[in-house]
């Protein structure tokens, strides 16, 4: 599966798009200005998504990626 297939499975199953969840890692504090809060590790990034928004491991770690900047929906 392609990163991009991951990211539109996540967008249909929560309609959130990866700017929503920016958006609301923001507000829990996961991110500052965009980036990854300092002390911030990919295992808050998961256990937040699979717990508001029943995500699988896989797909949290692909929207952690988007925000780490390793991986970019084209």
């Amino acid at each position: 599966m392609s990163f991009k297939a991951y990211i539109d499975n996540i967008q249909a199953k929560t309609g959130k798009t990866p700017d929503d969840f920016k958006k609301l890692a923001e507000k829990k504090g996961l991110l500052q200005k965009g980036k990854i809060a300092t002390g911030v590790k990919a295992g808050d990034f998961v256990s937040w998504l699979k717990q508001d928004f029943d995500l699988g491991h896989g797909h949290a770690m692909a929207i952690y990626a988007l925000f780490k900047g390793v991986k970019k929906v084209e």
